[in-house]
């Protein structure tokens, strides 16, 4: 493969090569990725720089929905835009599941929009182990704005505010207790809230629910690196487009402000030193299942644990001591 010339196309803004090195990076075959890595030395250079929105959302919430007509609102602006849609992986064959693409007929047609659906292939957290260098492939390309949605609620928040610039987490109207899903982990997290589905009879419940979250926020959180405002909660209707320009208008203020006070760049250091550290732990974890006596003594001892003849931390013990990881 002339890794060169994919570069080239890459940085040129053509979307199959975009979607080939895409297709490179998230390969497991260790010659892809001795590839891969020196794409990215190659498009290293580049030091394009686009916005990285990260959003989660409780199943149901309408995200795709959601996706399509804000990604619409951005590409009538002139953005480029490109969804990196993280789907639950099938045990059996690791394929994604829930196809949003499928879900989002109108973006998936805009030249100006570039859709990657990409299975999580049990990544924890719902977010695929190469997103992060998708997500620079996305910006060598010449993409404006980078949108990952995530599987579901819960740990998947964390993996994705560590590679953002703005976290939303998309929330529906409240049927019962409206702040039942206010919890300290979200509010440590999530830049915004948006309560979508804020139209027709569910208008005046989605202004309550509101109303409540920003109360929490205001009451849990207020971090050095928000405005005055901030965290806020929003309600939108994704499809009306009720709220979305102002959604869009509170994002670039909170961004520009992090900007001009020093914490973009400081953000982004932390960001990229995290996924450093979390490539090294993946990659050692990897060594345990490419060695095939490691792999053998693996399944032996994961086998006397099942059956209770061993505890799990004496096995544990004994691969690490076998790996040197052992003072």
């Amino acid at each position: 493969m002339d890794i060169d010339n994919l570069a080239d196309r890459v940085i040129a803004g053509e979307r199959r090569a975009l979607a080939r090195a895409i297709t490179l990076v998230e390969s497991s075959r260790a010659d892809h990725r001795a590839l891969a890595v020196e794409l990215g030395r190659r498009l290293a250079g580049t030091e394009r720089q686009a916005l990285r929105l990260g959003m989660s959302g409780t199943p149901g919430v309408g995200k795709s929905t959601f996706i399509e007509s804000f990604g619409m609102l951005l590409t009538a602006k002139g953005m480029k835009v490109a969804v990196l849609a993280v789907d639950p992986s099938s045990a059996r064959s690791g394929g994604s599941i829930l196809g949003d693409k499928t879900r989002m007929e109108l973006l998936s047609r805009n030249p100006d929009a570039f859709i990657r659906p990409s299975p999580s292939q049990t990544q924890l957290g719902g977010v695929a182990r190469r997103t992060r260098e998708v997500v620079t492939l996305c910006e060598a390309a010449g993409y404006d704005i980078v949108l990952i949605e995530t599987v579901g609620v819960g740990q998947s928040e964390t993996m994705v505010a560590e590679m953002s610039d703005v976290f939303l987490l998309l929330l529906a109207p409240a049927g019962g207790d409206e702040l039942q899903g206010v919890k300290r982990g979200i509010m440590e997290i999530a830049d915004m809230i948006l309560i979508n589905k804020a139209d027709g009879a569910l208008k005046p419940v989605a202004s309550r629910t509101c109303a409540d979250y920003a109360g929490a926020l205001r009451l849990l959180r207020k971090r050095a690196m928000d405005p005055e405002g901030f965290p806020k909660a929003m309600t939108v209707s994704a499809v009306s487009g009720d709220g979305l320009e102002t959604a869009w208008d509170e994002i670039m203020t909170l961004a520009q402000w992090r900007r001009e006070h020093g914490h973009w760049d400081g953000r982004r250091a932390e960001q990229a030193r995290h996924w450093f550290e979390e490539e090294v732990r993946m990659g050692l974890l990897a060594q345990l299942t490419r060695s095939p006596e490691m792999r053998d003594r693996m399944y032996a001892l994961g086998s006397k644990v099942a059956d209770g003849r061993m505890a799990p931390a004496v096995a544990a013990y004994e691969i690490l001591s076998a790996l040197g990881a052992v003072d």
